[in-house]
């Protein structure tokens, strides 16, 4: 198959894009998208993967293309985008332009039925709009250019589809279509999928087609009883045992043991590093942020989602009014990930961000600042593991809310007269004075790069 080639007008796109315009219309696609998207690399499958989808956008649009052959190609792109955020998955490529590119005119004409209807193609359209919006396309277009996708204008919300009903589905359906089989005279067939031969005495002359009345089945039916020895009610046969066996009392299963319940620590808290992409204000609460924040969880996690090609977390914060929404932008903080996740005005938060504030004096619920994010040491990626030093246990997957891992351990949270970030054991009384192993003082909170910090609050608590 000969390399597609990237045509005058998706070269014409390229030119409106902040990324390397030197792609010309004889520039050949793999090279092209290695050039424009530098961070993504390729594998041999995806780089042909490219080429594909390249001659799979050329078809979309055409007037020589009928419109069935246009009506399958859309379903099965639309398919292929449901669980992808790009044609290659995460990665982008000159191809997601090329799709755009003949994709747009076709969306922009599309009735609200046509895009998020019952039968629509709801995943095309998030993909038209991710790409002419999403930065690591860089696109540059006036709105008048754009596809007009209103978010909130859904008519029909596809509901995820749960991968185990969905096989439980499809074995009732053939059990159904089994019985239904046996049920209406279906010659029965064998685990090989050959029919049963029949017996001879089954077989029909081929002169005699006149079907059994139910007379002569009964008759038949009649002649077999009769010719069989009979055996009166509840007796066993002959060649069958007059005792029945007595069944063997069923051995209870042993128990499994119950796993050991882990020692209250502050390691079983998962504190991780985390990059806040955006941050915006709550819709519904004027107290509220909303970031969205890579955590490096892998895709698929739970109460995760995808922006901009990254596995994040949406994490609500009452930040707002403490901290400047400007400091909230693309930086790096201290996250809690195993927090039970919960609705904060109609928005899931799966996260927490740490803080640092004043001690608030006792008989007082809140303060009104000054608040400081926690910093992660230079250096350090989204995702890296934090610690206390002295207690680099392995966090619970999700604290239980019923035992109060965090609400006993976060007293000790706090911050030193040198800004850094700590654990101070004596704040919590569960763990100071215990055994030979009692540990003292402040441990310091880090990352394999250094110690967290705080701007300038001395002695305050973070939670």
């Amino acid at each position: 198959m000969a390399t597609p080639s990237i045509d005058e007008s998706l070269a014409s796109l390229l030119q409106k894009t902040s990324l390397s315009s030197e792609v010309s219309s004889d520039s050949d696609p793999v090279k092209a998208s290695s050039a424009l998207f530098p961070d993504a690399h390729y594998s041999d499958a995806e780089k042909s993967e490219i080429s594909q989808w390249l001659i799979t956008a050329s078809h979309i649009g055409s007037p020589s293309e009928d419109q069935a052959k246009t009506a399958e190609r859309l379903s099965s792109l639309n398919t292929h985008l449901s669980s992808r955020t790009t044609v290659l998955g995460s990665k982008p490529s000159i191809a997601d332009l090329a799709l755009y590119q003949h994709l747009a005119p076709v969306v922009s004409k599309w009735s609200t039925e046509e895009r998020t209807g019952e039968q629509g193609y709801h995943h095309i359209v998030r993909f038209v709009d991710f790409v002419q919006d999403a930065p690591v396309f860089g696109l540059k277009l006036p709105d008048s250019e754009k596809v007009a996708i209103d978010p909130n204008d859904v008519k029909f919300t596809i509901k995820p589809i749960d991968a185990k009903a969905e096989k439980e589905r499809k074995k009732k359906e053939k059990e159904a279509a089994a019985a239904s089989a046996v049920s209406s005279g279906a010659t029965p067939t064998t685990l090989t999928g050959s029919r049963t031969p029949p017996t001879d005495s089954s077989r029909k002359s081929k002169k005699d087609k006149t079907p059994d009345t139910p007379k002569d089945l009964g008759d038949k039916v009649g002649a077999a009883v009769a010719a069989s020895p009979s055996v009166p009610i509840g007796q066993p046969s002959a060649g069958e045992s007059s005792q029945k066996k007595e069944k063997k009392p069923k051995q209870p299963k042993p128990q499994k043991a119950a796993a050991p319940e882990k020692p209250l620590s502050p390691s079983l808290i998962d504190l991780r590093v985390g990059h806040i992409l955006k941050a915006i204000n709550h819709p519904n609460a004027d107290s509220l942020y909303v970031s969205t924040i890579a955590c490096g969880d892998a895709p698929g996690t739970e109460n995760t989602s995808e922006y901009e090609g990254q596995v994040v977390r949406t994490v609500c914060s009452g930040l707002n009014g403490l901290i400047p929404l400007e400091e909230m932008q693309s930086r790096k903080v201290v996250t809690v990930c195993n927090l039970k996740p919960v609705t904060m005005r109609g928005i899931k938060s799966c996260a927490m961000v740490l803080a640092a504030s004043p001690r608030v004096a006792e008989g007082e619920d809140s303060h009104g600042g000054p608040v400081e994010l926690v910093n992660p040491p230079e250096g350090a990626e989204a995702g890296e593991r934090v610690f206390f030093e002295g207690w680099e246990g392995e966090p619970e997957p999700v604290l239980n809310p019923k035992k109060k891992i965090w609400e006993t351990c976060q007293p000790g949270f706090t911050t030193t007269e040198g800004l850094e970030v700590g654990f101070e054991v004596d704040a919590v009384p569960q763990l100071a004075g215990e055994g030979a192993e009692k540990k003292t003082g402040v441990a310091k909170l880090r990352t394999s790069k250094g110690v967290c910090t705080v701007k300038s609050l001395k002695g305050a608590t973070v939670r």
